[in-house]
C-alpha cells in the first residue's frame, strides 16, 4: 500500500513540476518585447497605410521627376531617366518663377482675408440675438458648396458684360464694365476673393468653438479692472485663442497653397498666365502639355514648401511647450 501511494506520489512529481514552470512569471525582459510587440501590432495598420498611399505615391513622384516619362511611356514601359533635365527646363522657365510668386501672394491674401473676417464674425457671434443659430448655418453654405460649382458661379458674377456684380455697381453709381476676370492686374484679386468667401465658414467654425472655451471669468475679471473692450480681447481673448489660430492657419496654408479646382474653374490660369499658381502648372505640365516629369517636378517642390512649413510649425510648438 505504501510502495503504491509512494508511485502515484512520484508519478504525480513531474506533472506538479511542468504546472509551475508553465505558471512561472515572465523575466523583465519577456515581458518587455511583449509590450513591444503589442505595441508594434497597434502601429502596424496605420504604418501600412501611410506606406501604401503616402509613401509609395511621394517615393515615385521624386523617381518621376528624374525620368524622360512621356505618353510613350504608357505603352512602352519604358522612361530612361534624364538625370537633372527635369528640374533644370522647370527653373529656367520664366512662368515657375512667375506661378511662385502669385502661389505665395495667392496663399497669404486668402488667409488674412479668411482669418480676420472668419474671427470677426465668430466674435460677433458669440453674443445673443434673434436668429444667431440661422444666421450661422447660412454662413456655412459657401464651405459646403463643390469648389468647382463655386467657381462657376463667381465667374458668371465676375462677367464683365452681363455679370451681376457689375450690374449693381452700375445701379449705385459705381464704375460697371470692370474687367474681374479678363484683366491681368484684376484676375488674381478676383481669385482670391473667391477663395476668400469660400475659407470664411471654416476660419468662423473653429475660432467660434475656441471662443467658446474661454473662461468667461478672465472677462469679467478684466472688465472690473477697468480694461476695455479692445484690450480685453488683444490680452485675454487672443492669448487664450492663440493653439486654436496656429490650427486654423496651418491647415488653411496646406488646403490654400495647392489649390488647383477653384483657379481652373475661374481662369484656367489666364489672362496671360496672371493666376497661374504651382497648383495649376503642375496640371498644365502634366495633363495638357503631356511632361510628366516636368509635373513631377513642380509636384515636388509643393510637397517640399508644405514639408518645410509644417516642420517650422511643430518646432515653433516645441519651443513653446518648454
Amino acid at each position: 500500500m505504501s510502495s503504491t501511494t509512494a508511485s502515484a506520489a512520484t508519478a504525480g512529481a513531474p506533472q506538479t513540476a511542468g504546472t509551475a514552470a508553465a505558471k512561472k512569471p515572465l523575466s523583465p525582459q519577456g515581458a518587455k518585447r511583449r509590450r513591444q510587440l503589442a505595441q508594434w501590432g497597434f502601429i502596424a495598420p496605420a504604418v501600412i497605410f501611410m506606406a501604401l498611399f503616402f509613401g509609395y505615391p511621394l517615393v515615385r513622384n521624386i523617381v518621376m521627376s528624374f525620368q524622360d516619362y512621356s505618353p510613350t511611356t504608357f505603352f512602352t514601359g519604358e522612361a530612361p531617366f534624364n538625370g537633372t533635365d527635369n528640374w533644370s527646363n522647370v527653373f529656367s522657365d520664366g512662368l515657375f518663377g512667375k506661378a511662385l510668386w502669385q502661389t505665395i501672394l495667392f496663399t497669404v491674401g486668402s488667409l488674412v482675408g479668411q482669418f480676420c473676417i472668419g474671427l470677426a464674425l465668430a466674435v460677433f457671434f458669440t453674443r445673443r440675438f434673434p436668429l444667431n443659430g440661422i444666421l450661422r448655418s447660412l454662413i456655412l453654405l459657401p464651405w459646403l458648396v463643390p469648389m468647382v460649382v463655386s467657381g462657376i458661379v463667381w465667374r458668371r458674377i465676375f462677367d464683365q458684360d452681363t455679370g451681376v456684380l457689375n450690374s449693381f455697381l452700375g445701379t449705385i453709381g459705381l464704375p460697371g464694365d470692370t474687367p474681374w476676370l479678363t484683366s491681368t492686374s484684376m484676375a488674381l484679386v478676383s481669385v482670391i476673393l473667391v477663395n476668400i468667401w469660400i475659407g470664411i465658414p471654416f476660419n468662423m467654425v473653429i475660432l467660434y468653438g475656441g471662443l467658446q472655451e474661454v473662461p468667461k471669468e478672465l472677462h469679467e475679471a478684466a472688465a472690473l479692472d477697468g480694461a476695455s473692450a479692445w484690450r480685453t480681447f488683444r490680452s485675454v481673448t487672443l492669448p487664450m485663442l492663440k493653439p486654436v489660430i496656429t490650427v486654423v492657419l496651418v491647415l488653411g496654408f496646406m488646403s490654400t497653397v495647392k489649390i488647383l479646382d477653384l483657379v481652373l474653374a475661374l481662369t484656367d490660369g489666364g489672362p496671360a498666365d496672371s493666376t497661374q499658381t504651382l497648383g495649376t502648372l503642375t496640371y498644365q505640365n502634366s495633363f495638357v502639355q503631356m511632361d510628366f516629369g516636368a509635373g513631377a517636378v513642380v509636384g515636388n517642390i509643393l510637397i517640399l514648401i508644405s514639408a518645410v512649413f509644417a516642420v517650422f510649425y511643430l518646432r515653433v510648438n516645441r519651443n513653446e511647450g518648454k
